[in-house]
């Protein structure tokens, strides 16, 4: 194996596909081999960190394994998959285009695009690397021989205090009115996030009048956000919604500290970075059994099987209410957060990549 380059459309440092990506080149190097970040689009904050990708075909070696880190459409896929390099393809999971078409035609059309583009790779892919079982499935779906999973190695930042270094009762514990909620992520229609506002205004009539809840993350589209704070506003609830929009990491950081639970209604989730994230952090989480939830947070927390907004009140303002509650499931989070093992998982992945062009070799490095 000569190299290891992994191609990412746009690398973004704050999000958790480029935290992934540069901590995977890192630890390809450590092995002492050359590794690089190959876009399409330079971004000033990582420009240091990348090469434009058409500028691959005059560095690559034989020998090179190309990693393509795959969130999105892109013309780096048919390009790539017309190469002759050992081709792995990292899946970190497609949005369905159904559940974008109602409120951005465009994000909907990249994504069917997308769609297209895996089932290029496919076949000339040599191994599909998945956040979680659940995305695996949709590799095979599509066509792909061969695969596995690694968890994103990024799934918890730095700024994310572990569960040890706060008390793990959370934020109530009789100290003020009202559980305060927190939402993580995009404010993207597949987070449903109006389930959470719903069950929120169902809270507040008689389970915890006082009742509070903050959203973090930007908007993925602006006609999503508008209607959501519409909503937010026909409900009479905006003294008890907060929007921050884009958060910096130590902002994200507080907002798991100063919550008392994390509540998840995506409708479709492929690993679920927040629900990790608030494990680490001893924050319990309500979540709707959907996608990769479940399987990311073990017994470590409450899933809902009903998307009934009176069944997540419920679920969330009893948790909220029960202080030993609590603090049983972030012990069961710590747990779970350790079984992952996300510190070692760029180390795995990389362990794969080597086994990987050994087959294809029929040599060791």
């Amino acid at each position: 194996m000569s190299g290891v380059h992994h191609f990412v459309p746009v690398l973004h440092r704050g999000d958790a596909v480029g935290r992934h990506t540069l901590r995977l080149r890192d630890a390809t190097r450590r092995r002492g081999l050359e590794s690089n970040i190959f876009v399409d689009v330079v971004q000033d904050e990582t420009a240091e960190e990348t090469l434009q990708a058409i500028s691959y075909a005059d560095r690559a070696r034989r020998g090179d394994v190309v990693v393509y880190q795959f969130a999105t459409a892109s013309l780096m896929a048919p390009w790539l998959a017309s190469r002759t390099e050992t081709l792995v393809v990292n899946y970190h999971n497609l949005t369905p285009p159904e559940l974008m078409a109602p409120w951005d035609h465009h994000l909907a059309l990249g994504q069917d695009r997308a769609r297209e583009d895996l089932a290029v790779l496919a076949p000339r892919t040599t191994l599909g690397i998945a956040d979680s079982a659940y995305n695996e499935t949709h590799l095979a779906e599509a066509g792909f021989a061969a695969t596995a999973v690694v968890p994103p190695s990024a799934a918890v930042g730095e700024h994310v205090k572990p569960a040890t270094e706060r008390d793990v009762t959370g934020a109530a514990g009789g100290t003020k009115n009202g559980g305060v909620w927190l939402a993580v992520g995009r404010v993207a229609p597949n987070k449903a996030l109006e389930l959470t506002v719903a069950a929120l205004a169902v809270a507040r009539r008689g389970l915890d009048s006082d009742a509070t809840l903050r959203i973090v993350g930007k908007p993925a589209t602006d006609a999503y956000e508008r209607a959501l704070r519409r909503y937010v506003a026909d409900l009479g609830l905006e003294h008890a919604v907060a929007f921050t929009g884009y958060a910096t990491d130590a902002a994200v950081a507080a907002a798991y500290t100063e919550a008392d639970v994390l509540v998840v209604t995506s409708e479709h989730e492929g690993f679920g970075v927040p629900v990790v994230e608030a494990m680490a952090a001893g924050l319990p989480v309500v979540a709707f059994d959907e996608g990769a939830v479940s399987e990311v947070l073990g017994n470590a927390g409450v899933l809902v099987t009903s998307r009934d907004p009176y069944a997540l009140a419920y679920a969330v303002s009893t948790l909220v209410a029960d202080p030993a509650r609590r603090a049983l499931l972030a012990d069961a989070g710590r747990r779970r957060y350790a079984e992952l093992d996300l510190a070692n998982a760029a180390d795995r992945f990389v362990d794969l990549l080597v086994r990987v062009q050994q087959d294809v070799t029929g040599r060791p490095r």
